[in-house]
């Protein structure tokens, strides 16, 4: 079985899963690009019954554009999300792709948001694409 680590930038924080994400994907949505600082973000679901994590973390709640809770988790010392939980899917935990630092990551297959994807940004090679 596949075991990864996510981590934020000062290691502090930390996440380690067991097993292949359940869904990866990536959002165009405004607040996960104001989250991130960049375009998209990338992020990838895993069951939480296959996730440890170890560190203090902050969160931040906020509801999404489709109407529901999310509650993000931060480390309090660099700042970086390591992982994020949306209150109508408690049975799974989203960690951002970057925060494995894994070039040979599984690619996004969902596209979310796309409405709110820059003009200049080329329509990802996703299977799914919603607006």
């Amino acid at each position: 079985m596949t075991t990864r680590e996510a981590h934020c930038s000062c290691g502090a924080l930390r996440v380690t899963v067991e097993g292949e994400p359940v869904r990866v994907s990536i959002c165009h949505c405004l607040a996960c690009q104001r989250r991130t600082g960049a375009l998209f973000s990338a992020q990838a679901r895993f069951a939480r019954a296959n996730v440890r994590i170890s560190g203090v973390a902050r969160e931040f709640v906020r509801r999404g554009d489709s109407g529901g809770l999310l509650r993000f988790y931060f480390c309090p010392d660099c700042g970086a999300t390591v992982h994020y939980q949306l209150d109508a899917q408690p049975d799974l935990i989203a960690i951002p792709v970057g925060a494995f630092a894994d070039p040979d990551f599984p690619p996004a297959w969902i596209s979310v948001y796309e409405s709110r994807r820059h003009a200049w940004l080329e329509r990802p090679p996703t299977r799914e694409h919603h607006d």
